[in-house]
């Protein structure tokens, strides 16, 4: 895809959101169901990922790990927002590697020290890439790419989460 058949597939959309904002509003939704074990299986719209326990927290590494899902969507996300903003611009990118990591301290999850804070301390997102852009038009695509990253902006905002729950109780 180039910058223009983008521009020709974004632009009736751009002119729909500006004159109808509400048009623009959508609610992504995600849907697990508690499995056998310690597990949850998540429908992801191709497959079932039935996500577990970190070995690090007693999980035996068969099943995948909601930090490494956390992860993983940063990374498709930021490597499709990347390769949008280098189509608009202009940039060519003859190859590149998409990388996320972070680090935790299994103790704040584990409940074995308050002090520990539970969740990642510090996450980092690089890109390798070989491309035809000087200097000056990378440090604008890795700007552009922060700033239009659904799941970047999220993580790196603090987005406001509600939990509840529902209990319907069962006689045993």
């Amino acid at each position: 895809m180039n910058s223009e058949e983008l521009k020709k597939i974004q632009t009736p959309l751009k002119d729909k959101y500006r004159e109808n904002p509400d048009a623009a509003i959508f609610t992504l939704r995600a849907k697990g169901k508690l499995g056998e074990g310690i597990s949850c299986n998540v429908e992801t719209g191709r497959a079932l990922a039935s996500a577990g326990l970190h070995p690090a927290t007693g999980g035996d590494g068969m099943q995948l790990c909601s930090g490494d899902l956390l992860l993983e969507a940063l990374v498709a996300c930021a490597g499709v927002t990347l390769s949008a903003v280098a189509t608009s611009l202009g940039i060519q990118i003859q190859e590149g590697i998409v990388n996320a990591e972070g680090d935790l301290d299994f103790r704040g999850t584990l409940g074995v020290s308050k002090e520990s804070p539970v969740g990642f301390s510090d996450i980092r997102l690089s890109f390798d890439l070989v491309s035809n852009a000087d200097q000056e038009k990378i440090q604008t695509l890795l700007k552009l790419t922060e700033r239009y990253c659904v799941v970047y902006q999220t993580i790196s905002s603090g987005t406001k989460v509600n939990a509840k729950i529902e209990n319907k109780v069962f006689s045993s």
